[in-house]
């Protein structure tokens, strides 16, 4: 289905009808779509001039599985009854006319900028904060520690063959940040009164990125797709004035009376800075700490942490959507349990048809998270099944305990796995015993696996919250809790485990620093990131003039 239709030309007007709940079998054709619309409407299907599809969902509640689409109408010059008669006239409450506000900011700031601002990090925050920077004339530098987008690729292929670590470029570092080797989720619950979400799409789409994006309810772009947006965004903050460095680390802040003055990058080269963006990613450890060390007010936040688990997608699709599983795309899910513990296990991070990865960036200890193309073309479902930690839990008042608290878990995993994600057979983690053979799942992983037990990566307490939520989904997915379904671990990196205090206007308390985006603890995922990076973009720009 395309996401709109013409049927003949003209001048649009200018209000077009929302109608929302139209639901149409999954085999409905073009023609159904008008005849709904026109239903709908109260009018002749010749009168529809064009609809757009705004928003597509999948409704597998019933036997008959439908789709139920929001779209917005244009009615024909011809008629002589306006849209808002149309809609007063039809007294529907999913009828109205549709708000087409676009996202729109204009600089407002007086005060000179001495030296262009400098943008820490290109993941979807630092990258959208770049952007628009650029787009306004204030001319911005963008560093980035890890390596542009092709070469890091090679690099994470290399560590995924040999593990040989690149610390600075690798699954969580370099171009596009950790969401590059991931899904690409780009659903928020951001509320969004100002369209920025909105504008996050339509900008992705103009880099390259799939026109389905705009109305699917849970849009993905796929780690492959994802890349070659990643890069046109880049090759544009360039064209639009702007400067980016790749082997570029921050690593030093000088401040004078409270203000930033300078920033120090690869501990050797100073450049003036008058406005940083702090748009870090929450794996720069070695960054939060040098941070806390230059005055900086950090706390630790809580996030969450699990193992990763493996079905067939074939099984996720048959639990889903029944008989009719072949005419529709991979299925996802998103489970919630509470436990009898009181706490929170919840899916996360749902790949349909992906791969559990190697995720780390430190020498001897594991991470892991999951990938997907945009096709989702993989053998297996997976997704992160994790507990909720709060900072109580991390066993020190210390700002950066969260980190700590992740690194004793990633260490375990590592040496438990020797290297390689350790894998274990669900039956076998409720049983404490190690695994020896693969079932009817085999691990879909990038940089290779090794069937051991995962019962000390992760304290007693998660561990069997976890077996609690996997027990309870199964009454949800049939087959969920088969004995045979595939854990890795460790699952750490969730969000951020810090957050950077920023005031009203969203600068910390040393002057001209703006923490930004997910690794500052404002953002969760690639969206709301992006969102949160224009956010800061217009703190900037109402208080500062372009160069």
């Amino acid at each position: 289905m395309s996401p709109g239709f013409q049927l003949q030309q003209g001048k649009n007007r200018c209000d077009m009808i929302r109608i929302t709940q139209i639901k149409l079998s999954i085999r409905h054709s073009e023609e159904d779509m008008i005849n709904a619309i026109a239903k709908a409407l109260k009018l002749s299907p010749q009168k529809i001039v064009k609809y757009q599809i705004v928003r597509r969902s999948i409704d597998a509640r019933k036997s008959e599985i439908k789709y139920i689409y929001t779209v917005d109408v244009a009615i024909s010059e011809s008629h002589k009854e306006k849209e808002t008669s149309i809609v007063k006239r039809c007294r529907n409450v999913n009828i109205s006319i549709a708000d087409q506000t676009k996202y729109n900011f204009k600089p407002s700031g007086t005060a000179p900028l001495s030296h262009r601002p400098v943008v820490v990090g290109t993941g979807p925050a630092g990258l959208y904060c770049a952007w628009l920077l650029a787009k306004n004339g204030y001319q911005p530098l963008v560093i980035e520690r890890g390596e542009e987008i092709r070469q890091r690729v090679r690099s994470v292929e290399h560590f995924w063959k040999t593990r040989e670590l690149n610390l600075e470029s690798n699954v969580q570092f370099g171009e596009g940040g950790a969401g590059t080797f991931s899904d690409g989720k780009l659903n928020t619950m951001v509320k969004d009164t100002s369209h920025r979400h909105g504008f996050v799409l339509d900008h992705f789409v103009a880099h390259g990125a799939p026109s389905d994006i705009l109305y699917i309810n849970k849009p993905h772009i796929g780690t492959d797709q994802l890349r070659s947006v990643i890069a046109n965004i880049r090759k544009d903050i360039i064209q639009l004035g702007g400067e980016v460095r790749f082997g570029s680390k921050l690593t030093d802040l000088i401040i004078e009376d409270g203000f930033l003055t300078q920033i120090e990058i690869n501990h050797k080269e100073r450049i003036p800075c008058q406005v940083l963006v702090a748009a870090i990613g929450h794996s720069a450890r070695d960054t939060f700490d040098m941070l806390l060390r230059r005055g900086l007010i950090l706390r630790p936040k809580p996030f969450a942490v699990g193992f990763r688990i493996e079905h067939r997608q074939a099984m996720i699709n048959e639990s889903q959507y029944g008989k009719e599983a072949s005419l529709l795309p991979p299925a996802d899910y998103k489970l919630t349990h509470q436990t009898s513990s009181g706490r929170g296990v919840y899916s996360f991070c749902m790949c349909p048809g992906g791969y559990v990865v190697n995720a780390s960036s430190e020498q001897g200890l594991l991470a892991v998270n999951g990938m997907s193309n945009y096709a989702r073309e993989g053998e297996n479902a997976n997704s992160a099944i994790v507990v909720t930690i709060k900072p109580e839990d991390f066993g020190s008042t210390d700002p950066l305990s969260g980190i700590e608290f992740q690194r004793k878990l990633e260490r375990m995993a590592y040496e438990t796995g020797k290297g390689l994600i350790p894998v274990q057979l669900f039956g076998d983690l409720l049983r404490d015993k190690d695994s020896v053979t693969i079932g009817n799942v085999t691990p879909n992983c990038k940089g290779g696996y090794r069937l051991t037990n995962l019962t000390n990566c992760l304290p007693k307490f998660i561990r069997e919250d976890i077996i609690e939520g996997i027990l309870a989904f199964d009454q949800k997915i049939k087959g969920f809790a088969h004995e045979e379904a595939v854990l890795s671990g460790v699952e750490s990196r969730t969000s951020s485990p810090v957050r950077i205090l920023r005031n009203e206007a969203l600068e910390s308390n040393i002057g001209g620093i703006y923490p930004c985006g997910e690794g500052a603890g404002y953002a969760g995922g690639i969206t709301s990131a992006a969102m949160d990076g224009i956010k800061v973009f217009e703190a900037i720009a109402t208080k500062y003039r372009p160069i």
